[in-house]
């Protein structure tokens, strides 16, 4: 019954945009599963983290609540891969919003040199070579931005139910939503 009520993403996104925010924060994260044997949990290897889990991809505004959490997918797939699945990039710029977002998230928002950019990420240091102090200031004005989406992030995955979960991705999706729910009802409190 939680997770019914748990925010749609156009619903989200207009809302933020109707209270005149611009900018939203993108970041993904891994939610640790127990193994199991066979082969279904093979594709919940995550090679990055060298652990099993799933892979939940979130949306948070500026203060550092969480307004949006996508499907639970296996995390042998990369966090653009669930953004391109959920079309996030056609749906923020739908909106007019624009999303900060890490550097997990670079070639996500191709739109083109004249477009906006709806996903706007840090600069990568170049193979063999320094990066210069101007984009390294930029990559610490987003890293600044983006704090309070990695704690809107911890909070979530304080809840004690998520350290053991043995679920399917149907009810881990459910299982994030309910507690997506109440991590907002315990905000507004």
């Amino acid at each position: 019954m939680l997770a019914a009520r748990a925010p749609r993403l156009e619903r989200v996104l207009a809302k933020n945009a109707r209270k005149g925010g611009s900018v939203v924060l993108l970041d993904g994260s891994l939610i640790p599963t127990r193994r199991r044997t066979g082969l279904p949990m093979r594709r919940r290897w995550s090679a990055k983290h060298k652990c099993h889990g799933l892979l939940v991809v979130g949306l948070t505004d500026v203060q550092g609540r969480l307004l949006w959490t996508s499907t639970a997918r296996p995390t042998r797939g990369s966090e653009i891969t669930a953004c391109r699945h959920d079309d996030l990039v056609d749906r923020l710029r739908a909106a007019g919003l624009a999303a900060i977002a890490d550097l997990g998230f670079v070639g996500l928002d191709d739109g083109g040199l004249d477009a906006d950019p709806a996903v706007i990420t840090g600069y990568k240091k170049p193979k063999g070579k320094k990066l210069p102090a101007a984009k390294k200031l930029v990559n610490q004005l987003i890293a600044a931005e983006r704090a309070v989406c990695e704690h809107a992030f911890a909070h979530l995955k304080n809840w004690r139910v998520l350290t053991k979960l043995r679920l399917d991705v149907k009810r881990a999706t459910r299982l994030v939503r309910a507690l997506l729910v109440l991590n907002q009802h315990e905000i507004t409190r």
